[in-house]
């Protein structure tokens, strides 16, 4: 695959990643693109097909998981989350940098392919933080939160593991942890950029 470096980003849900993640793209346009994920579960209100995931049946994604169709793949919760070849290959093309948001099972699953993404985790500065802001969103259940939490917990072990990531940004204020994640993308956001011009 051709195109500028792909960027990984990882980090328990809560962490800050989707805002980090937006503002990159809305300050820095058409210098990035998203790797639209597949899942099995159900939209959450607001969300569209095709923009913020690709929503698809258990039997379609197996099927594509068994053809080799993913870079990727997991299960979280019940349902089957994945990042398609194909979803990284539309936004190459576009000679923009491709960004992937996996927990930190993809992150492992990336590392057995030939994709040489930069790895950027975004952690939260506490559990304690980290469980006020899922508990804030009111988007799930007791149930749910609580796995959410223990995966938390499993990922921000896991970061700290010398030769995981390229960068572990610790989000407990949003500027730095933003001036951090520029920072180490400004190499590939320049190679872009001269690209367009």
């Amino acid at each position: 695959m051709s195109g500028p470096r792909p960027v990984v980003l990882s980090g328990p849900s809560g962490a800050g990643k989707s805002t980090l993640m937006k503002r990159l793209m809305k300050d820095h346009e058409g210098v990035f693109g998203f790797s639209v994920s597949h899942t099995t579960r159900n939209p959450r209100p607001g969300e569209e097909n095709g923009k913020d995931y690709h929503f698809t049946t258990r039997e379609a994604m197996q099927e594509g998981i068994l053809r080799g169709d993913f870079i990727e793949n997991a299960e979280f919760s019940g349902n089957l989350y994945g990042t398609s070849k194909a979803a990284i290959e539309d936004v190459q093309a576009k000679n923009l940098i491709c960004i992937l948001d996996v927990d930190i099972q993809g992150v492992k699953r990336i590392k057995e392919t030939d994709l040489n993404p930069i790895y950027i985790s975004i952690q939260p500065p506490s559990m304690d933080i980290l469980e006020k802001r899922l508990r804030d969103r009111q988007t799930e259940s007791e149930e749910s939160l609580l796995k959410r939490l223990e995966a938390a917990r499993i990922d921000m072990e896991l970061s700290k593991e010398p030769g995981v990531f390229d960068m572990v940004i610790i989000n407990d204020d949003l500027e730095r942890a933003y001036e951090e994640l520029k920072e180490i993308l400004n190499d590939e956001i320049q190679k872009v950029q001269e690209r367009k011009s």
